[in-house]
């Protein structure tokens, strides 16, 4: 989470959407996360090129903190319920973020393994 806080930050955006996470999980390199990316076809490069071409630019304005969105508040829910020592994992946001299924960002995965599926 701090990664993708410092995401949001280096975007001028005010609050932390599953895009800034997809983001934070990919810059990160958990072996974990890697492992799961590549065994599900998924290329990082380009998962990390579409959610940053999704994020943007914010506006210029002074930093006041930042507002986690409802739908993150779901996948960390969501990774928590996954993490069976309570201690939450990268692996655990990845699988999260995934089922949670709603965001831009887990489409973005969804699309890369679907498209690499159909070329195999």
């Amino acid at each position: 989470m701090h990664t993708a806080e410092q995401e949001s930050r280096n975007h001028n955006h005010y609050f932390i959407s599953a895009e800034h996470l997809l983001v934070a999980l990919l810059e990160e390199r958990d072996t974990e996360v890697m492992k799961r990316l590549h065994d599900d076809g998924i290329d990082v490069g380009e998962a990390h090129a579409a959610a940053r071409r999704l994020l943007g630019t914010g506006e210029d304005r002074c930093w006041e903190g930042v507002l986690v969105t409802p739908r993150v508040k779901e996948i960390v829910r969501l990774a928590c319920d996954l993490a069976p020592d309570g201690d939450v994992a990268p692996l655990q946001l990845l699988e999260a973020l995934r089922r949670e299924g709603g965001s831009r960002a887990a489409h973005i995965l969804l699309t890369i393994s679907q498209s690499r599926g159909d070329a195999v």
